[in-house]
Order: C-alpha cells, then structure tokens, then sequence
C-alpha cells in the first residue's frame, strides 16, 4: 500500500450490537475494495478481524481489529470493534482515535441494545456517525420500521441518504435519495452494480424522503438556506448538497442512513463513497495537548513539520511477537529504527520496525505520517493510552476515558504452578485490557480483578490459560465486614510463664473507645501510651502496639478488623529479668481483647454509592430491585429519554449487580459503582456473619 497524506486519511470506526454483522461487513469492504482475494465468513473462522482463537470459538469479536484498505485515491483505517458491553473499553479506545463512526444496525432486529450503547459513547466522544441497516436481504427486514426507531430512540437527525429496493428475498438494489440514481445489484453477488434510473413503483416514496434530506441538508449553512429558499431543491447543485451534508454531519444535525446487505455484497461501493462525502480526512482535524516544557497547552496540526505526537490506543500480548502497541499519529513522523519519549514513565523507548497491519497480517514501513495509525512491537514500558513524542518536545495528548469497573470477582489459581506463574499472566492480560483493575484483598488474602461483567472476567480467565496456561476460577470475593466499639471498656491482662530457665511476665492495663467515623483516617488505631512512674520501660512500647495491632485485625465476634478505635495504655508492670518483648506483646494483645469484648463489638458493612443510568420506563424496576437490596434511593434526575437513579446499597448486596441490572433493563441500562462509608449490619446478618466465623474458625482449629 503506497503512502497517504492526511488529505486522503480516514479513520473509521466499524460498530454496532453484537451480531448485526459488523465483521461480515468488513470483509465485504475489503473484498470490495479488492484488498483481499477471498470473502471471509463469520461461521467458518475465516474473517480477517476475528482471528484470535476466543473469537473463533464464540464467533464474535472481543477485541478491537484494524484494517486498511484503498478506495478511489483514499486510505480508509478501518476498525472493527466488539459489540457487547463487556468489552466497552474497545469501544472507548477507538472512539478515541477515528473521524467517524459506521453504526451497523441489523434491518430485522433494528435498535437493539448495543446499537444505543455505541451511539452514546459517540456523543460523549463528539465523534460524527452514520447508520448502515445491513442484512436488507435477511427475513423480516424493514428498512422503514428501523429508520423510525432511530429517530425515536436515537436521534430525530437520523435521515435516509438511500432507500432499498425491495426486501427480503426480493431485496435487489438500491436507490440514492441524493445523487437521483438507483443502484441494481449484480447476479454475481461480488459488489458489483447496474446504474439505472429510479423505478417507478418508488417515486413518491423518492420525493417523499428527498424533500425531507434536502430539507436537512439546506439548514445546515446560512448561504445554502438562502438559496433553497429562493430556487427550491433544485438550486442547490452536488457540491453543495455535499458541502452541506458533511457540515450536517459535523454539527450532528445529520445522521445520515444507508442500507445494503454485506453477505449479499450490496451498497458497499456506495458505502465506501459516502464516507468520503460524510466525513472529514484527518487533515482537518487538529489535536490539543499539554506542552511539558511549559505546562501550557498546544494545538497541533496534522503535519509532517509539527513535533511528533502519537496516541498508543490498542496493546495486545502476542505468545510469538511480545507486546505489540497499536498507535495513531496526530503529528509529525514516526520513523522506525529510533528512539522516542514516553510522556508519562518519563523515559525514551527504543522502536525497531513499523508495521502496517491487516488483522493479524502485519507488513513493514518505515515512516508513519501524520492522521495514519501502526503498530509498534516489543514496546517494554509503553501502555494504551500513553503519549509517545520526541525527546526535546515532550508533549501529553489527552488520553483514553476507560469504563469503570462495575464487577469484581477473586482469582483462585488451580495449583501451585498456576499461582507461580499468576502475577506474570495477570500483567500481561491488563496490558492488553485497561479497564481491568487488579488489587488485594488485606484481611483475606484474596486476589480481586475487577472487570465489566462476570462473562467479562471469564473471558480473560479463558485468555490466561489459552495464552499463558494459568488455569484459575473467577469466584464472588469476600465481603470486607469491619468492626467497631461502641463504648469505652477496660481491661488488665497479666502474661505470665515459668518454663524452667527464665520465664515471660508482662502486666498491661489499656483502655479502649471509639473514635468518630473520618474517611481521611489512614490508621484505623491511634495509639496512646500515658504510662507514668515508669511501671512500663517505653522500649515495651512497639510490643505492646504491635500486640494490639494483631488482636484488632483478627476482630473480637467477626474475624474482621476492628477500625476506628483509641487505645490508651495507662498501666502495667513489668519484672526486671523475665519480662520481654514476646511478654508485652502478648499481654498487649489479650487485653485488647478483654477490654473490646466489653465495649459492645458491632459488626460493620460497606456501602457503596451507585449511579445507575437507564431508560426512563425501567425507572421504577431499579428502584424497586434497590429497595429489596436493602438500598436506600439518595435521588433521580432525569436528561431526555434517560434517568439516573442515585442510591446506597451494601456491597453484599450489590456484587452481581452488573448482571441484575442487565436483566431488569435488557441490557439498556449501565452504573458506576464506589466505596461511600461503612455502617451497622442489621442484627440477624450480624448473627450469620458471627457464626460463620465461628465454623471457619473451629475448621482451622
């Protein structure tokens, strides 16, 4: 493939449900194109994009893939990206790097869930869309019905650009509502057309939506407006239909639709046009970013001329290749065989050979110019979403918005040769996927990844032992109950043991009290030692705290922590040859014991907070599934056809919740989800919790 300036450059984004045929209308392009010899199919394994084992076997996409092709004198990055919200994070990241977004919309099924959830993530990233109805061929196909939802329930922008001709088995072509031209398909079925007039049957459906496109099209620019006012449709020429419909498209008061079929090879040359004529080239796009040298920001232009600066957007862990960085350049030239500056570890990487890649096919360049997207491999501290640039102009590019987590599982190894080798693949399988988040449980020893959704999770337990065979269980973590006291108690304990030779002896009098909540405590102790006349030799000081340390994390009714507590040393004694460290520790410990067990123990939850988004009729149903979660609703706000219900709810509670709520709302409805404050559990689950502990206790007896 020859070089491209950023004149003829487009990045676009391939998106949609799962299942509207996002990856058979990408083969369908590149075979359009005449970039590959063969038409991949979905079922058989044998797409360019889904060819990492995971994708075969489930035979939908799980992570973003990248495809370039050439189409009339234009270089079109094409990437296909998976549909389901478990992987929302390469939703994000692609947003992050295109000009424009195709919308695949299956012509049976219409809007479905993930058709919505593309569409939001592309209004938060201000990124420009157009809607392709796709399987026009397929049966109950409408055209008509999937329009009508768009509007409704996306957008009333979404405008016809075309209208099929038939449907169904009768589905046989195409009519364009701008160009006054209908678009036959060929017996073939290899993308190939008759150029025709339009049929007769559909001339008053023709005028119908062409007055309505037209309508949009005028209002977009004051001088085009002016002109269709005084000559009608007819004044306006192709140029400025043109004009006006990517200025349409940019402000998004244009939504334009077409329709085809990618398995019967129908309207992807026209596809392929009308992205020219939606979108703009990346040579129109500027990028902001932080110059480090100043602190001040820079707008850079996509030029050669300007300082490097590229976004890593995509790492994969590859078992042959290493790590390979998937990167888009905004400005300046990448040059393979050189040294550039990561913004963010502060420290150059060294960079061999440039790829171009087609899927899993990568193929070697040398310079990567600006608007252009490659690969880099072997990158050894280099992450999505870093900056890379030139070493004497350190520049930050504003990074990758990531979902939140909204599931935390623990990860249980299957043996010891699992967990050897678990921290390495755990490692690897975040580089590849940034909205996982990795982090320890204290009191349980347990290894948390939190994640999108439990199939989320299991899918990356599958990754880990097909690429770095480490077997391991994604389970339900332990709740992190703590304790608390309530009043003030106190306690004496004497240690005392005569063995023979010389003994133990150690003399603690402590008391104990709460502390008032504060979320800013780091140190659930403070420790006070107000020991006067010296009975206690201060150099028993660490074994005593270090005693009273140990008694509060193992709990007194629980097993679970005790937090926010003050404990003052007062009195004691020691002897001048048998008292010892072990002594004081000992005595520290079983005096805290004594004292807290008479300053009424309560067992403690965590709360969270959660920000629950979804469609306003499902409002009630979240609210309702809160209540019997033992939730309590903090408020509801309303923004169009959506509301967010604010609510607490313990962690207990709320663990699968990323799954519940899927199914209250049919997948339409997504949350955020944080640690608020602990709070009293109520007395029967206090009572479970306490047995509970009681049996693990006397197992490990």
């Amino acid at each position: 493939m020859k070089a491209y300036g950023p004149e003829k450059i487009h990045n676009i984004g391939l998106f949609g449900h799962g299942g509207s045929g996002k990856t058979s209308l990408l083969e369908a392009l590149l075979h359009t194109a005449h970039a590959t010899a063969r038409l991949g199919r979905v079922e058989d394994g044998t797409t360019i994009s889904d060819y990492d084992p995971d994708e075969q076997k489930r035979r939908m996409s799980v992570n973003l893939a990248v495809a370039p092709l050439e189409w009339k004198d234009n270089k079109y990055t094409l990437i296909d990206v998976p549909g389901f919200a478990d992987y929302a994070s390469e939703i994000a990241a692609t947003m992050r790097v295109i000009d424009g977004a195709v919308i695949v919309v299956d012509a049976a099924a219409g809007i479905e869930v993930g058709t919505e959830m593309v569409w939001h993530a592309a209004r938060e990233a201000n990124v420009p869309c157009l809607i392709f109805v796709n399987k026009q061929d397929r049966e109950h196909a409408n055209f008509q019905r999937v329009v009508q939802e768009a509007q409704a329930i996306l957008d009333p922008a979404v405008i016809p650009m075309q209208l099929p001709i038939g449907a169904e088995k009768s589905f046989k072509g195409i009519v364009s509502l701008r160009k006054h031209r209908a678009w036959l398909i060929d017996g073939k079925h290899d993308g190939s057309y008759v150029d025709t007039d339009v049929p007769a049957e559909l001339e008053a459906d023709f005028a119908t939506y062409r007055d309505a496109l037209i309508d949009k099209i005028a209002v977009t620019t004051d001088d085009l407006i002016e002109k269709y006012l005084e000559g009608g449709a007819d004044a306006l020429n192709a140029d400025e239909l043109k004009q006006g419909l990517r200025a349409g498209i940019a402000m998004h008061t244009i939504v334009p639709v077409f329709v085809g079929s990618a398995t019967a090879m129908a309207g992807l040359a026209q596809l392929l046009d009308g992205i020219v004529d939606s979108f703009p080239s990346t040579a129109r796009k500027t990028e902001p970013a932080t110059d480090l040298l100043t602190g001040k920001e820079r707008i850079l232009k996509p030029e050669r001329g300007e300082p490097l600066a590229c976004l890593v957007f995509k790492t994969l862990a590859d078992a042959y290749v290493g790590k390979i960085s998937y990167v888009r350049v905004y400005s300046g030239e990448l040059r393979s065989n050189s040294s550039i500056y990561n913004s963010r570890t502060r420290k150059d990487e060294r960079i061999g050979q440039l790829y171009s890649v087609r899927g899993k096919e990568q193929t070697p360049v040398n310079i990567v110019g600006p608007g252009d997207i490659c690969a880099i491999t072997k990158l050894t501290e280099t992450i999505s979403g870093d900056t890379l640039c030139d070493h004497d102009r350190p520049l930050q590019l504003r990074g990758i918005a990531y979902p939140k987590p909204a599931f935390t599982g623990t990860i249980k190894p299957h043996s010891k040769h699992d967990l050897d080798k678990l921290g390495t693949a755990l490692h690897r399988v975040m580089e590849e996927d940034p909205a996982l988040q990795m982090s320890r449980d204290a009191v349980s020893g347990e290894t948390l990844l939190a994640g999108l959704g439990e199939s989320h999770l299991q899918t990356i337990a599958d990754r880990m032992k097909r690429k770095f065979d480490v077997a391991v269980d994604i389970d339900v973590p332990h709740v992190p109950y703590r304790e608390s006291l309530r009043t003030k108690a106190e306690a004496l304990y004497r240690h005392k043991k005569q063995t023979g030779g010389a003994g133990q002896f150690a003399e603690v009098a402590l008391r104990v009290e709460p502390l008032p909540p504060d979320p800013n405590r780091e140190d659930p102790l403070e420790f006070v030692w107000a020991i006067v006349g010296g009975v206690i030799s201060k150099g028993f000081l660490p074994a005593v705290e270090k005693g009273v340390r140990e008694a509060m994390h193992e709990g007194v009714i629980s097993g679970n922590p005790v937090m926010d507590v003050r404990v003052t040393v007062f009195d004691g004694k020691e002897h001048p040859v048998d008292s010892k460290e072990v002594a004081f520790k000992s005595a520290g410990m079983h005096a805290f014991r004594d004292a807290a067990a008479h300053a009424q123990p309560a067992v403690l939850e965590p709360i969270y907070r959660l920000t629950i988004n979804v469609p306003e009729q499902y409002t009630g149903d979240v609210m309702s599934d809160l209540s019997t979660r033992r939730g309590r609703i903090i408020g509801v706000e309303s923004e169009g056809k959506r509301a967010t219900v604010t609510a607490h709810a313990p962690l207990a509670e709320v663990q699968r919740y990323a799954t519940d709520l899927r199914s209250i709302t049919q997948g339409r409805g997504h949350f955020a989800m944080e640690f608020d404050h602990y709070e009293d559990v109520p007395p029967h689950i206090a009572e479970e919790i306490r047995q509970q502990a009681q049996e693990r206790h006397v197992a490990t007896a």
